[in-house]
């Protein structure tokens, strides 16, 4: 019973996040479809008359449908390789428009022959060839970057050590084309030494109760920060650069929200402090929004 351990990298703009969701019951399944590119919206029918209600309707007249996820999407194709009801395991929850470079699955198979002599993967058939042939199966905005055995225990979530994220920030006047869907363009003039100087103030262990979002629903608020880094890799592009043992609930959207005022002259290191001390959330920055982040790798033992 082989486990594979995938790597992936993923445009998350017209993803509802990476975990799937199901339709409800009343889910409408035949209605005519169109395709919104974040999921797909049934039409709805026009509601009824005045002359023609149902007396007592409790069920909401809009039907719900299942929205698209990085994993449900991963889940299907690999299934179509595998001819079996696989499940996928993510090691990152990511957030509604987030990417990633180096998110982590795990899936396993077991190996049996079916009509065709096809059913499970054997290990024998190789990591290289697993990845081509999910590949084929996903849509243009998913990549398997590799694929690997590990031990049949290999849990992505609970074997994680470290991962790292990045914030990309498109600081010009004119707003850009190409880096549209990765970067978030703030158009103020940002200051990346006081950046890089308030972000040192955020590497070890601390309590960042101020830099989580309320209803994170973890028992502790203490993380370990690893590194965290700013610099400018090209011109007019703003990058940060976070690392840790684990992350709160819009942990490093609120960090590179308080980077960003730290940028702008509005926060000091000494204010950053003060935050982390307190743990008063409206000491430290916004909450930017998803599409400047993206997971850049997870590091196992």
């Amino acid at each position: 019973m082989p486990r594979y351990k995938l790597t992936l990298a993923y445009d998350g703009t017209d993803f509802c996040g990476w975990q799937k969701q199901f339709p409800h019951q009343d889910a409408v399944t035949d209605a005519p479809r169109m395709d919104s590119g974040i999921g797909f919206q049934p039409m709805i029918p026009d509601p009824p008359t005045e002359s023609h209600r149902p007396e007592a309707d409790a069920a909401p007249t809009r039907p719900r449908i299942e929205l698209r996820t990085i994993q449900s999407v991963l889940e299907r194709a690999v299934r179509s390789v595998v001819h079996q009801p696989i499940i996928i395991h993510g090691a990152s929850r990511t957030d509604s428009g987030v990417h990633a470079r180096g998110q982590v699955a795990a899936f396993s198979t077991i190996a049996e022959d079916d009509a065709r002599g096809r059913g499970g993967w054997p290990v024998e058939r190789g990591t290289h060839a697993l990845a081509r042939a999910i590949n084929s199966r996903l849509p243009h905005d998913v990549l398997v970057a590799g694929a690997e055995v590990v031990d049949e225990s290999f849990n992505p979530i609970n074997g994680a050590l470290s991962k790292g994220y990045s914030y990309s920030i498109w600081n010009a006047q004119e707003r850009t084309l190409w880096d549209r869907r990765t970067s978030l363009h703030i158009y103020h003039a940002l200051d990346v030494a006081r950046m890089h100087a308030a972000a040192d103030v955020l590497v070890g262990e601390h309590d960042f109760a101020a830099f989580a979002a309320a209803g994170h629903g973890r028992a502790t608020t203490v993380r370990t920060v690893h590194a965290c880094a700013v610099h400018a890799p090209r011109e007019s592009l703003v990058r940060i650069d976070v690392s840790g043992s684990g992350f709160l609930w819009n942990m490093v959207r609120i960090i590179a929200g308080t980077l960003v005022e730290a940028g702008r002259g509005r926060l000091s290191p000494d204010d950053i402090r003060e935050a982390l001390a307190t743990g008063d959330r409206r000491k430290a920055g916004p909450t930017l929004p998803p599409h400047g982040l993206c997971l850049e790798w997870i590091r196992y033992a």
